[in-house]
């Protein structure tokens, strides 16, 4: 039953990341109208590095695609956990009120990198 849970969850985190990502080369989805100033203040310092939103987008669709699949799910967790540090910092420092959202994202990819600490241990081992 866990498992299946947890399969429910990546696939569904897996389609958030992907979304994400794809926004960020397509422009897609609507801009909110009220963002706050400081989070639109750190949008236009991200914006103001040329090639960090592009590595972003690619690295939410790639982790994205690879925690869709249990097999390459371990890979795709190493690759979303930065982007997770930046989500959870951002939430926490600039737009605290969207906070849940990225506690449940880490939540999520706690239980996977759990889930997967065998597959880690070589590359923690001296």
């Amino acid at each position: 039953m866990k498992r299946k849970i947890l399969n429910g969850l990546s696939v569904i985190m897996g389609l958030l990341f992907i979304n994400g990502g794809l926004n960020k080369f397509f422009n897609y989805m609507p801009v909110p109208e009220d963002i706050p100033e400081p989070m639109l203040k750190d949008f236009q310092a991200i914006m103001e590095i040329a090639w960090l939103m592009p590595l972003i987008g690619l690295a939410e669709v790639a982790g994205g695609l690879l925690i869709l699949f249990p097999k390459t799910r371990a890979l795709g967790a190493l690759i979303l956990f930065p982007v997770a540090v930046g989500i959870l910092l951002t939430h926490i420092f600039v737009e605290p009120n969207s906070l849940l959202i990225a506690l449940v994202i880490w939540a999520i990819l706690l239980w996977i990198l759990i889930d997967n600490r065998k597959k880690y241990a070589p590359l923690i081992r001296s």
